[in-house]
């Protein structure tokens, strides 16, 4: 049951990043590296490498998280991480009261930073982080009584 409730918040984080790198990938990259650009975090020189480079990331991070457990669990610690710094990013911009397209599905299709962009994004990350720390933690093996001759044979002695 747990194989499967992982598997199934794998596939969910998987099928957000592909769709996410295939609606970037879709448009020509200056349209994101507008989106890029509207927060500041990086400089000019830095916007054509992330608009090019990241939608592609994120189609080969979902693909990575489809692959099987032993070796996606990295890919989630991934995922949660850059999912970390999408949302410490769109923390930054709302603090300094940019106004920003999102860009996270392709520029112009994902809207403002609001209310509802921190609530979709602070669910994702708590998805990705729960996903991630039970894909690390060692699954419990069933409990088995085992019932030993001499357990028996000691308790009969003592009376």
């Amino acid at each position: 049951m747990r194989r499967w409730l992982l598997f199934a918040g794998r596939l969910a984080i998987a099928v957000l990043f592909l769709y996410a790198g295939y609606e970037k990938v879709r448009q020509p990259w200056i349209q994101f590296a507008i989106s890029v650009d509207s927060f500041k975090v990086v400089p000019d020189t830095w916007e054509k490498p992330i608009a090019e480079i990241l939608p592609w990331f994120e189609i080969c991070l979902g693909l990575w998280l489809l692959l099987p457990s032993v070796v996606s669990r990295w890919a989630t610690l991934v995922a949660t991480g850059l999912l970390m710094f999408f949302l410490s990013i769109g923390i930054r911009a709302s603090v300094l009261g940019l106004n920003v397209d999102c860009g996270c599905f392709g520029a112009g299709h994902s809207g403002a930073i609001d209310k509802t962009w921190f609530l979709e994004h602070v669910a994702m990350v708590v998805g990705a982080v729960v996903v991630t720390v039970f894909e690390f933690l060692p699954a419990r093996k069933p409990y088995r009584p085992t019932y030993s001759s001499q357990a028996f044979s000691s308790a009969d002695s003592a009376d």
